[in-house]
Order: C-alpha cells, then sequence, then structure tokens
C-alpha cells in the first residue's frame, strides 16, 4: 500500500482543518514547497495537493504554491481543489501537476469531465469521492448534493476512471481511525479500483487495517504533521525524529 501525504493550502500556507470546516483551521507550515521538499527527503514519492482555497472560491488560487512544490521536487504531485473550467485545470497541469482530482465538476457537470477524460487520458484524473451522510459533498466540503456514492461511482468507472480518492469527511482531520468498512464495500462493488482512502488515520494500526482491506494507496495529512505515525515533519529541521523509519512506510 502506498502512503501519500497531504498537503493542504490556505493563504499559501500548509494547513488542517477538522471535518473540512474552515473555521477549525491549524496552520502547521508556511512554506508548501519546503513541507513537500521533506516529504521528498523522507522517501515518500507522490503529494496529494488541495488548493482549499480554490475549493471554497470555486477557482483555482494557489497556483504559485504549486508551481513551487512542482519546482522544489521530484514528487508525483496530483492536485485538487476548484478545477471548475478548462482554464483551470490547464493552470494545474501547467504548474507541473502530473494528475487532478476532480469533484464538484463530476457532479454538477459530467459532460465536461467526460470530455476531460478524452482530451488528458483517465490514467491523469482522480475522481474526488467526498462523502458525507451517503452523499457526494462539494465546493470544499460546503454543499451535499443528492448524488449518492455508488450510483456516482458507477459512472464515472464505465467511463474508464480508474483512480478515486475517497474521503469520509466525518473523519477528516478527527485521527478516530478511517473509514475502513466503507472502503471494503466499495472495493466489493467495484473490482480493481485504484481507492484512495482519505480521512481518520492517526497510528500505524490505521495503515495496516487499511492495507489488509485491500487498499492499494492511502493519503494522510494531520497524523504527518502531529507525529503519530512515529516521525514528525518540521521543514526547517536538518534531520526530522525517525526520518529513516518512516521509510519503510512507504
Amino acid at each position: 500500500m502506498e502512503i501519500i501525504p497531504a498537503i493542504d493550502i490556505i493563504g499559501g500556507q500548509v494547513v488542517r482543518l477538522r471535518q473540512g470546516d474552515y473555521r477549525q483551521k491549524t496552520v502547521y507550515a508556511s512554506s508548501p514547497a519546503a513541507v513537500a521538499r521533506r516529504f521528498e527527503q523522507l522517501g515518500f514519492r507522490r503529494l496529494h495537493v488541495v488548493d482549499l482555497d480554490g475549493a471554497k472560491s470555486k477557482h483555482v488560487v494557489n497556483i504559485e504554491a504549486l508551481r513551487g512544490i512542482t519546482s522544489a521536487t521530484r514528487l508525483t504531485v496530483d492536485f485538487g481543489g476548484g478545477i471548475k473550467t478548462d482554464d483551470d485545470i490547464e493552470q494545474a497541469f501547467a504548474a507541473g501537476a502530473h494528475m487532478v482530482t476532480v469533484g464538484s465538476v463530476a457532479v454538477s457537470h459530467p459532460e465536461l469531465m467526460q470530455r476531460w477524460v478524452r482530451r488528458y487520458g483517465a490514467d491523469r484524473l482522480i475522481l474526488g469521492a467526498d462523502v458525507r451522510h451517503g452523499h457526494i459533498s462539494v465546493n470544499g466540503w460546503q454543499e451535499d448534493s443528492a448524488q449518492e456514492l455508488a450510483p456516482f461511482l458507477r459512472r464515472y468507472v464505465d467511463m474508464g476512471i480508474s483512480q478515486v480518492l475517497c474521503t469520509d469527511i466525518s473523519r477528516d482531520g478527527m485521527m478516530q481511525g478511517p473509514a475502513v468498512e466503507l472502503y471494503e464495500e466499495i472495493l466489493q462493488a467495484f473490482p480493481g479500483l485504484q481507492l484512495i482512502a482519505s480521512g481518520g488515520v492517526a497510528t500505524r494500526d490505521d495503515l495496516l487495517r487499511l492495507e489488509a482491506a485491500g487498499l492499494p494507496a492511502v493519503v494522510t495529512g494531520k497524523a504527518m504533521y502531529e507525529g503519530t505515525l512515529g516521525f514528525i515533519i518540521d521543514p526547517d529541521s536538518a534531520c526530522d525524529k525517525g526520518a529513516t523509519e518512516s521509510k519503510k512506510l512507504v
């Protein structure tokens, strides 16, 4: 199972929210690029970057932060948040994103998502399935749609999408364990899906549970910054605590 660290950005800073609530924000670092370099030095190969300002504003905002990350590292970066138009997605790819995560557009404008699949290829698009009470949430988790999870996934799997980032919003930033049962149900319904878990990871036991459930990848953010996985990300430190040990997780 691949472990993918997350960098969420508001106002150019690295932050984490609780359950997607912008009023419950913790700032962890002032330089996303510096944090990305530390992840690379720790042995990680991939990075999940979310423009929270963009998600809320409904257009890409922190494009310079993305460009700083891709210029400073060789990490494979997937970028999401505020990708609503052709211009948004072009900006993301031009700034060095290898893949983009699209959620809200997939709910509100499936024909645009289909056009992007044809234009860029399904391997460069990750379907964002942010779930709250069984329905897909959109626009930075500020709104719940009427779209239920299973038919939403079916539409895009049939379209050729194979990578899905699924977040149980109730668990995000809470560090109370991931939604293992939800992911097991998804994998049972969609065998072979490249399902990426997100939300709730706090300990190595959580990672082992996800791996045992057959998850090919997991995104984790707060646990990285709080040090509950056995190491602490400090972009200003020459040598992070537990750096050698942490490479075993990748």
